[in-house]
């Protein structure tokens, strides 16, 4: 699948970075991994990110990650692509990463801006071009300002997106007038993906190619939705569903991703266990989260399995658990 997936037309809509499940013990939780990947591919995502930054991926160690990997490849099934992420600050840490990526099947790689260094523009571009000449996979960029404290310049990403190694950006500055200014600078096939759920929709409207969003992993029917009715020229359609997110976008952006792990307990596919320096929420935190999710309402947030008789959600004092009926 790997060959196929320098084509970039794939690279579109919702597409979730999934959490790394975490049991009480600490350890990965590969069946809750094998539920949310499932639950994704059934709700129709083009692919999955998964070690990235809502994969709590610096907590992670080589050997744990090449094993979410392994397993998200796996039960993907070549159904959907798997997006991995291989980022760090530390160039030769990014290449060795990557190429772990590659060995264990993914199909692109997601690379962040090298983060606490602070390196110049010209640092940038040799860093992500040095890993771009140390493997065979896509490379999707990720410029996340806040968290990287350097931002990947336009300057910057034009040069790198003429080579054809580097197929999108999940674009993580919230600056919705990047978009346009940006297609005038990029090959034709170079994907824009944006990084923030609550601006999917204005930069989609500015000509980006969808969202890597947290927001579909809980409700990735709804946030098809959106992109489904803009594209049929429901416009104000798309505001209304994106304004039904927008409540449950603002309480899980808030602490990810503890609130996502909460959010996903409560539907019943895996537990709220993050690593530390990441703690679960405070209670008001996690009432938020709950209410966020019950005024969206079971049908929008339930997958079409999740819709079959034989399984219901339960709300109860605006927490809402998910269960298979025996």
């Amino acid at each position: 699948m790997n060959a196929v997936a320098h084509r970039t037309a794939w690279l579109a809509g919702y597409i979730p970075d999934l959490p790394t499940p975490f049991d009480a013990a600490g350890a990965i939780d590969m069946a809750a991994l094998q539920r949310l990947c499932e639950r994704q591919i059934e709700a129709g995502a083009p692919a999955i990110v998964v070690c990235e930054t809502t994969g709590e991926s610096s907590t992670l160690t080589p050997a744990e990650q090449a094993g979410v990997i392994r397993a998200a490849v796996r039960i993907a099934g070549g159904r959907v692509r798997v997006i991995a992420g291989a980022g760090s600050n530390s160039t030769s840490q990014a290449i060795e990463l990557t190429r772990q990526a590659e060995a264990e099947g993914a199909d692109a790689a997601l690379s962040v801006v090298p983060y606490y260094n602070k390196p110049m523009q010209a640092g940038i571009a040799a860093h992500f071009t040095a890993i771009a000449g140390a493997t065979a996979l896509p490379i999707i960029l990720h410029d996340i300002p806040a968290r990287t404290n350097r931002e990947l310049s336009d300057a910057t990403l034009a040069g790198l997106a003429q080579s054809p190694r580097f197929i999108g950006l999940r674009d993580g500055s919230g600056d919705v007038a990047r978009v346009a200014r940006l297609r005038s600078l990029l090959p034709a096939d170079f994907r824009l993906m944006a990084g923030d759920d609550s601006t999917a929709l204005a930069c989609v409207a500015s000509g980006a190619d969808g969202c890597i969003s947290l927001t579909s992993n809980v409700a990735p029917k709804l946030c098809r939705a959106v992109l489904s009715s803009y594209g049929r020229g429901l416009l104000q359609a798309a505001r209304d569903l994106q304004d039904k997110l927008a409540p449950l976008t603002a309480a899980l952006s808030r602490e990810s991703p503890a609130a996502l792990k909460y959010a996903l307990c409560l539907l019943g596919l895996m537990s709220p266990d993050t690593r530390l320096p990441i703690v679960e929420l405070d209670d008001a935190a996690k009432a938020e989260v709950a209410n966020a999710i019950a005024a969206i309402g079971d049908e929008e947030i339930a997958c079409p399995i999740e819709s079959r008789p034989d399984r219901r959600f339960h709300r109860d004092h605006a927490a809402i658990s998910w269960q298979r009926l025996e």
